[in-house]
């Protein structure tokens, strides 16, 4: 094991190549694009032996990983933004048909307006494909995150593809100090790729994939679907206990700081987590009783932790880096259900913060904290670092955060 200074893109490149992949398919967009470069560069180089397939879409990218599953082989992709959603035919394609890819997103929100910054709008509207979704808060996260999903998307129980986001720019192109692991450490913790005993194509033994399904049974391999992905967390927390006891880091569902006596935790995902964080603990200092909890993991859901972190709450401030629009933050849902049948249920607020990629700082994080000890107010869903009347800031003013 050695420290290394890499960026998130690097970070989630070196996994891949660790995890000893077979098949990457790639297609560039900002900011995702160099990690991709970064495998081109160690097949070029001998460091990877793998199949670098160069595409003409990401729709194309998704589905040739999807292909090269199909025959056992272990694969990656990359993308994000518009590229995610040029994919989304073949994401519910993927999942339906059980296949493990494993997927780094450099989140970055939707167009128009044309923005390449980051919120986590394009892997939101995707969270009900049938992936496994997992945000990360650091590039050690995304490092660890990476390797992680390998072993929890192709063990037997689980067979659903995984997608590994991050910040762009935040998280993608920023740099800090990784503790990597060595080939045969990750071997160790890995199995070889191509050993599976899901069914394959293969000349050999033919069988059918993909085939057409009439209503009387359609439901019960949805049924199948949504059981294998529930049931993943348990496969998750099994493999985060494994990947503690090799390398000391820990993991699970969720992470949860000072949540015992909180009167208000923050809820959300990614980096302005690590934000939320830093106020919460200069607020303890000063006497308050603030709690942050984190989701690493987003899909399946982690209702039980969610339930019992936020149980003694007062008030659950929900931050949401992306938009149902017309509704709530898209957080906030999975959230607010399950506390409905807690037998004691806070209050619940939601914050549409950090959208295309504006700073979510410690002044935004205060805001949402003043505004949350406030109450219900009439209305759930607050936005505060936007400008418009119901936020009492008229559009021809600016708002220092």
């Amino acid at each position: 094991m050695s420290v290394e200074f890499w960026n998130g893109n690097m970070a989630a490149a070196q996994a891949a190549r660790l995890a000893r992949v077979q098949v990457v398919a790639a297609y560039p967009i900002t900011p995702q694009t160099h990690t991709v470069e970064y495998l081109s560069q160690f097949v070029n180089d001998g460091e990877l032996a793998a199949r670098m397939v160069a595409v003409e879409s990401e729709h194309s990218a998704l589905s040739c990983c999807a292909g090269a599953s199909s025959v056992g082989a272990r694969t990656f992709t990359a993308t994000c933004s518009q590229g995610l959603q040029l994919m989304s035919e073949v994401m519910y394609f993927t999942s339906g048909l059980r296949f493990p890819v494993v997927m780094a997103v450099a989140n970055r929100t939707l167009s128009v307006p044309v923005n390449i910054w980051a919120d986590h709008q394009d892997t939101l509207v995707n969270r009900d494909a049938g992936w496994i979704q997992f945000y990360a808060e650091s590039v050690q996260e995304v490092f660890d995150l990476v390797l992680c999903s390998f072993k929890v998307s192709e063990d037997e129980e689980v067979c659903l593809p995984s997608i590994i986001a991050y910040d762009g720019f935040i998280l993608s192109h920023a740099s800090e100090p990784v503790r990597t692991l060595t080939q045969e450490e990750a071997d160790r913790f890995l199995p070889p790729p191509g050993v599976t005993s899901r069914p394959l194509l293969d000349p050999a033994r033919p069988a059918q994939f993909g085939e057409v399904l009439f209503p009387e049974w359609y439901g019960d391999f949805e049924y199948k679907k949504d059981r294998a992905l529930s049931g993943s967390l348990s496969v998750m927390r099994r493999i985060f206990a494994e990947f503690e006891e090799r390398t000391g880091r820990v993991y699970g569902p969720v992470k949860a700081d000072g949540c015992e006596d909180a009167e208000f935790i923050f809820v959300g995902l990614g980096s302005m987590m690590q934000t939320a964080r830093f106020v919460a603990m200069k607020l303890r200092e000063q006497g308050e009783r603030i709690g942050v909890l984190s989701l690493t993991a987003f899909r399946p859901f982690p209702e039980e932790e969610v339930r019992r972190a936020l149980g003694g709450a007062r008030t659950v401030l929900v931050l949401d880096r992306d938009i149902g629009y017309g509704s709530a933050g898209m957080v906030y849902p999975d959230v607010t259900r399950a506390l409905y049948h807690a037998e004691r249920r806070p209050e619940a607020l939601n914050f549409i913060v950090g959208l295309g990629g504006k700073d979510v700082t410690p002044k935004t994080i205060e805001r949402c904290l003043e505004l949350g000890r406030g109450g219900y107010q009439g209305r759930s869903v607050f936005w505060p670092d936007a400008r418009g009347p119901e936020e009492g800031i008229p559009y021809t003013e600016g708002l220092s955060v």
